[in-house]
């Protein structure tokens, strides 16, 4: 549940907030799409776990050696720590909403999610993550308010809507990379390992997993809603997740953009306090380096090094003067849709093999779904870039 509906983070607010802004309901679509795809990812992930015992960065080094390992991970890092930066973007841009400063929210947010992190109980940060996931039901409340035509938006999510302009192409691939992120698959994983959950667990795994896809996509519809119902009709663009709520006062109201802003809050909170552990424990586990919550400084400097340099960089350069915050945003996105199949392919041959994983092994309609996201992201990818190289 965590692990999906961190994915509905600052970038994911900006990018599903863009798709309804410049395209309406036109890619209200994807989301069902969408929602089985992370389906696949997280339960692969989550098998995985149950079954070995081990981290996703664990099974990589393994099965693919030290080399392909250090080059995931680096890829991971990169993608990771821009994320990072965009959910203190997302916390600014929201509590900007209600008049703090980013000279004041930043550090305070950052300092905050700094000792949650370090406060060495992984079942207290889970329940306070859990807690702060409730947030997410004011971008339900907020879709509903706005009035839309359900039968339009209905329509638009059972039949699929075209369009040739590049854009569409661009948003659509940062869609793909901000719901089924590469540091889901990972944080999917850890949480199994972490709770010692095992093969016999797997049934209640399932559950978890698909209960947490579920509702990240429903949460994703209603931003599209939103947007697509106030915006797109009134031709306003969105160049950052605080426009999409400020855009919405004049429309709708002032109730509907403070839940617009708060949900921005709470889900930027939620992903930041996530993406820098995983990140860190990702690499430490490729390395064999000691990590985990309850490991003090002492025990392992390196997992704890990389979590407050992740924080500590991200939250500096969201603080910097003219930085564009949103292009950072959407960036991060686009290039989480361009890494996801390459640790797609290192998750479908793991899963797959007979020796690692036995009897729980993929079966041949997951590998095809699996294979069918890669696939899928890949065209997307080339046909957004041509489209851009041609001018069309």
């Amino acid at each position: 549940m965590v692990a999906a509906l961190a994915g509905a983070d600052a970038g994911g607010v900006a990018t599903y907030s863009s798709a309804g802004a410049s395209f309406g309901f036109g890619q209200l679509w994807t989301v069902p799409v969408m929602c089985v795809l992370l389906i696949v990812a997280q339960e692969t992930a989550a098998r995985m776990g149950c079954v070995t015992g081990k981290g996703f960065a664990s099974l990589i080094r393994e099965q693919f050696g030290v080399r392909l390992s250090t080059l995931a991970m680096l890829a991971l890092l990169v993608s990771n720590t821009t994320v990072t930066l965009s959910e203190f973007a997302g916390i600014a841009s929201g509590l900007a909403l209600f008049g703090v400063p980013a000279l004041v929210s930043v550090p305070v947010a950052a300092l905050a999610i700094w000792l949650l992190t370090m406060s060495g109980s992984y079942h207290r940060i889970e329940k306070i993550l859990l807690a702060i996931s409730c947030v997410f039901v004011t971008y339900v409340v907020a879709g509903v308010m706005v009035g839309p035509d359900w039968g339009d938006a209905l329509n638009a999510t059972v039949i699929p809507r075209f369009s040739t302009d590049p854009t569409y192409f661009s948003v659509l691939v940062a869609n793909i990379g901000t719901t089924i992120a590469p540091w889901m698959i990972f944080l999917a994983q850890s949480n199994v390992v972490e709770k010692n959950a095992r093969a016999e667990d797997l049934p209640y795994q399932r559950i978890d997993t698909v209960t947490g896809s579920v509702v990240a996509s429903i949460i994703s519809w209603f931003i599209i809603l939103t947007t697509g119902a106030v915006l797109f009709p009134a031709g306003i663009a969105v160049s950052s997740a605080e426009d999409a709520a400020l855009a919405l006062q004049p429309l709708v109201g002032d109730y509907a953009t403070l839940l617009f802003g708060a949900g921005l809050v709470g889900a930027s909170f939620l992903a930041a306090c996530v993406l820098p552990g995983i990140t860190s424990s990702a690499i430490c586990e490729a390395f064999g380096w000691e990590r985990g919550s309850d490991r003090n400084w002492q025990e392992a400097p390196v997992y704890r090094g990389i979590i407050t340099a992740v924080i500590f960089v991200s939250a500096v350069i969201v603080v910097i003067p003219s930085v564009d915050l949103f292009g950072i945003m959407m960036l991060a996105q686009v290039i989480n849709g361009v890494l996801l199949p390459v640790l797609l392919v290192f998750m479908v041959l793991i899963a797959s093999d007979r020796h690692v994983m036995g009897e729980n092994r993929n079966s041949r309609a997951w590998n095809a779904l699996t294979w069918f996201t890669i696939v899928a992201v890949v065209i997307l990818t080339i046909v957004m870039f041509v489209l851009q190289a041609v001018g069309v």
